[in-house]
């Protein structure tokens, strides 16, 4: 059987594009492959839930993370929302841990942080997500590094794993721009003091670029990560301004990063954190997330530019 000089050369390409892969890339290109989400703030605001998570399986996602949600009936909407369109809930993004920081050292406030936490755990249970996001503590003129750290290890221990343990629901903690977990290797002690399963780290890949390489976080935190924020991040160091971006529109090196989730092995979920905007603009998005699980930049040089 003769083969077509057109096949041939098709055929050749895919191999040798293979073998430039390096091996471990097989099974994230396959089921293996991290899965997409996006943040609900994303999502048209005007739009009922149904109707938001409908735009955002038609954009290719196939998660979603949502906010807490004190509310009965509104959250008992998201689940419907969920079931009919088929958009998972994966994540639960805690909504009280900035205006009330377990770290603080007013019992009140932590008291409140905590309750702020017990909704996020029992929306997760409800929507069949299977973690909470937390930012852990907030270093300010009133809170030290120090008592940021051993005050909200021990309400986390104390207070929270407890009922997340219960729920079994993980409970991932972010690196944020709360002057606290400045370094990896910090991160990752942090977390494994708590030694529990259900503690681990929601990597943020934009919100180091300002002090530090993602790549080089995602290496030192390896199986710690539960959980990922996608979002470009640019700095202009002459001018001391900087701007968050969309995916590829930055000083990120996506391709080293793509790199780096592959060797740890996470192939969990990623969510994109950027502006929100219509059913084009998330298409858009998506597609720029598919390039960039495929191993290559968001967008090329010359989209950037333009």
């Amino acid at each position: 059987m003769t083969v077509s000089r057109r096949r041939f050369l098709q055929t050749a390409a895919a191999l040798s594009a293979a073998a430039a892969l390096p091996a471990r890339w097989a099974a994230a290109a396959g089921t293996g492959s991290p899965k997409k989400a996006v943040l609900i703030s994303m999502l048209p605001k005007e739009l009922p839930y149904a109707d938001r998570f409908r735009v955002a399986v038609d954009a290719g996602f196939a998660g979603i993370e949502m906010q807490t949600m004190a509310d009965a009936a509104q959250a008992e909407d998201v689940r419907k929302a969920s079931a009919a369109s088929g958009l998972r809930v994966h994540s639960v993004m805690n909504m009280d841990h900035w205006k009330f920081p377990l770290s603080s050292p007013d019992p009140e406030v932590v008291s409140k942080s905590v309750a702020g936490m017990e909704t996020s755990l029992r929306n997760a249970k409800l929507w069949g997500a299977d973690t909470v996001l937390l930012v852990p503590g907030v270093v300010n003129a009133e809170t030290s590094y120090r008592d940021a750290w051993t005050r909200s290890q021990k309400v986390i221990r104390e207070r929270l794993l407890p009922l997340a343990t219960e729920l079994k629901v993980v409970i991932a903690v972010e690196e944020v721009w709360n002057k606290f977990l400045l370094s990896p290797i910090e991160f990752a002690r942090y977390v494994d003091e708590l030694a529990s399963p259900w503690i681990k780290a929601y990597f943020d890949v934009g919100n180091v670029v300002f002090y530090g390489f993602p790549q080089d976080w995602i290496r030192t935190l390896g199986p710690r990560i539960a959980k990922v924020h996608l979002k470009d991040f640019q700095l202009d160091r002459p001018g001391g301004k900087f701007a968050w971006k969309n995916l590829g529109e930055g000083d990120i090196d996506w391709v080293e990063v793509r790199k780096a989730f592959a060797d740890v092995g996470y192939d969990g979920w990623m969510t994109t954190e950027i502006s929100g905007g219509d059913a084009a603009y998330l298409k858009d998005v998506g597609a720029r997330f598919d390039r960039f699980l495929a191993g290559s930049r968001p967008v090329d040089a010359v989209e950037k530019k333009a």
